[in-house]
């Protein structure tokens, strides 16, 4: 599946996951664990991937995600739509 961006809401425990098409439409919506949120996105190309910034949990998982190619965007909090 091709996804234009995907969205990685960082909670405490787990982490949302949301891919969306070039149409802006989500087609997948997945709620991972700390250690398979990396092995997953590997699997996926995509052009951007939009993270809440929030404590300092986003520097660390901006910077794994980098290392694997993707481009990531780090969004504040005051941003961002409640799910």
């Amino acid at each position: 599946m091709d996804l234009h961006t995907i969205g990685i809401d960082l909670v405490r425990q787990f982490f949302i996951w949301s891919g969306l098409t070039c149409a802006a439409r989500s087609v997948v919506r997945k709620k991972f664990s700390r250690t398979q949120l990396l092995r997953f996105v590997h699997t996926y190309t995509s052009d951007l991937i939009g993270m809440e910034a929030c404590g300092s949990a986003h520097l660390s998982w901006s910077r794994a995600l980098r290392e694997q190619g993707h481009e990531v965007r780090l969004i504040p909090a005051q941003y961002m739509k409640p799910t």
